[in-house]
Order: C-alpha cells, then sequence, then structure tokens
C-alpha cells in the first residue's frame, strides 16, 4: 500500500483516485468543491483539508487540474505540493496543459531530485470509472517506470510516449483530432436532416462505411441512436464543450509555436470557442447546436 496524495477529484479526477482506493492504496485527496469532495469521500477517498494535509506523508501526488497555471501554481506555489513533499516523492501530472507548463514544472522537480511525469489522459468520465483510461506519458524512463503501477490502476492503456512534455503533445494531437471529428460528425447530421435523410438511416450507414469514427459511437449529437450518449441527456456533459475549447485552443497554440497550419483544426476551434462562451458546461457533442445557429 502506497499513501497517495490527489489533487483534483472532479469528473475524471474523483474516479482515478478511487481506483487508486480500490488498487490498495491510502489516497488523501483535495479539492475545492463540496460536491466532488462529498463523492470522492463515498469512495473511501481520505478527504483532506488543504494541499499541504494531502501531500505531507505522500510518496506518490497525483494533480487532475483545469490549466497550466494551475498546477504551476499548485505545484510550484509558496504554499504548494513542492514545499510539502518529501525527498523521492513521484508526482504525476494527469491535467491537460500546455507543454511549456508542463515543462516548467518538469524543471523545477528535477532541481530537486524529484520524478515526475506527465500523464494525461483519454477516455472520458466512463473509462475513468472503470479504470480504463489511455495515459500519454512524457518523463524519463526511470520515472515511467516509477509511475507505472499506479498509472494500470487508472487505465488500460499506458503509453511512454518521450521526454517532459510529450505526453502533453501527444495528448494536444489527439484532442484536436477529436473536437475535429466531433464538429464534422455534428456538421453530416445537420446536413443530413436538411437533405431529409433520417439521422437513424445516416447512423447505420456511417457507423459501418468510411465515415465511422470514434466520436460518431461514444459522443453522437443526435439523440436516440447511442446508449447513454449526453444528446439523451439534455447534453448533460460527459466531456464538456468548454474543455474541448481549451484543448483545440492548445494545439492551435503548439500549431503557432511550431510552425504548422491547421486550417480544418482551426475552424473547429472557432466554432468550440463560439459554443463554450455560450454553452461551455453542455457537452462536446452539443457542438451540433451550434452549427445548427449558424445556418
Amino acid at each position: 500500500m502506497t499513501t497517495v496524495g490527489f489533487i483534483g477529484l472532479g469528473n475524471m479526477g474523483g474516479p482515478m483516485a478511487a481506483n487508486l482506493v480500490a488498487a490498495g492504496h491510502e489516497v488523501y485527496g483535495f479539492d475545492l468543491s463540496a460536491d466532488a469532495v462529498v463523492a470522492a469521500r463515498e469512495a473511501k477517498v481520505a478527504i483532506a483539508g488543504s494541499v499541504a494535509h494531502a501531500v505531507t506523508k505522500a510518496e506518490v501526488v497525483v494533480t487532475m487540474l483545469p490549466t497550466g497555471r494551475h498546477v504551476q501554481d499548485v505545484v510550484l506555489g509558496e504554499d504548494g505540493v513542492l514545499a510539502h513533499v518529501g525527498p523521492g516523492t513521484l508526482l504525476i501530472d494527469s491535467s491537460t496543459i500546455d507543454i511549456q507548463s508542463a515543462r516548467a514544472v518538469h524543471e523545477a522537480l528535477t532541481d530537486r531530485g524529484l520524478p515526475m511525469v506527465d500523464a494525461p489522459v483519454s477516455g472520458g468520465v466512463a473509462k475513468a470509472r472503470a479504470g480504463t483510461l489511455t495515459f500519454m506519458v512524457g518523463g524519463t524512463p526511470h520515472a515511467f517506470a516509477l509511475a507505472a503501477p499506479y498509472l494500470k490502476a487508472m487505465g488500460a492503456n499506458i503509453v511512454h510516449t518521450g521526454a517532459a512534455g510529450a505526453g502533453q503533445a501527444a495528448k494536444i494531437c489527439n484532442n484536436m483530432l477529436f473536437g475535429t471529428t466531433m464538429t464534422a460528425v455534428a456538421e453530416a447530421f445537420v446536413l443530413a436532416e436538411r437533405l431529409g435523410l433520417d439521422a437513424s438511416s445516416l447512423y447505420d450507414i456511417v457507423s459501418s462505411s468510411s465515415g465511422d469514427s470514434w466520436a460518431l459511437r461514444n459522443f453522437c449529437p443526435w439523440p436516440g441512436l447511442v446508449e447513454g450518449s449526453a444528446a439523451d441527456n439534455g447534453y448533460r456533459a460527459n466531456f464538456a464543450a468548454a474543455l474541448m475549447s481549451k484543448d483545440l485552443r492548445l494545439a492551435l497554440t503548439a500549431a503557432e509555436e511550431a510552425g504548422v497550419e491547421l486550417p480544418v483544426s482551426g475552424r473547429a476551434d472557432a466554432v468550440f470557442a463560439a459554443l463554450a462562451s455560450t454553452e461551455g458546461h453542455l457537452d462536446a457533442s452539443a457542438v451540433i447546436r451550434e452549427i445548427r445557429g449558424r445556418d
């Protein structure tokens, strides 16, 4: 049994912390959301009153936070993780953030002789609950080997993508592809509707043809076609549109810095930014509402 400090117990972090508990670890969790704390406590996560309380005795610290600024503040801040952990503590950051922030945190921990991996995830809330997430992991081979047992308690596909920041690079590319595909899937259903084609017929054809995609099968924007879809639940978020917008913006920023033009992803970025500005709390599949509104 390992003592784990877990910072960020939201839709993804909460189930991940619960799976660490189920694997036999003693987990101290911290979150500012009262609802997140209640859910984590029900999953046998010991609730800490502060970051310091969560990490002081931890051998491993996991962070699952919204942005690079949050990660830097929580890890490197005056009363943050780095100020309270002991020698040899491993940091696993599973947030989806910009590559520069990830590398800055890596550098700070390396200067202290502490191992770290950036290990963002893919799979959504359902796979977080099932413990079958995909982890894209950046860091040294030594840090990856240390992190692997904990990642395997939370995921089914663990991929070492390279050095510091490589996990974030992989996640940015993956979510860029999801965002553009989700936009195209929504456009297809809107066009089919305008052309008088039954949505169920379109789904049956596309899901067994060249237009098939993970986005279609898991985030179908049309209600009544995929069991458990957000579209059947008023677009209550499985993966919020605001987060999709954030991830597309991360990809476009990285592309600008790398001198790469992404015309298709750029358009998806604009569509999701518009949706996030008004209905960002809804699921990413609610992009179909934005597309309809553009007509």
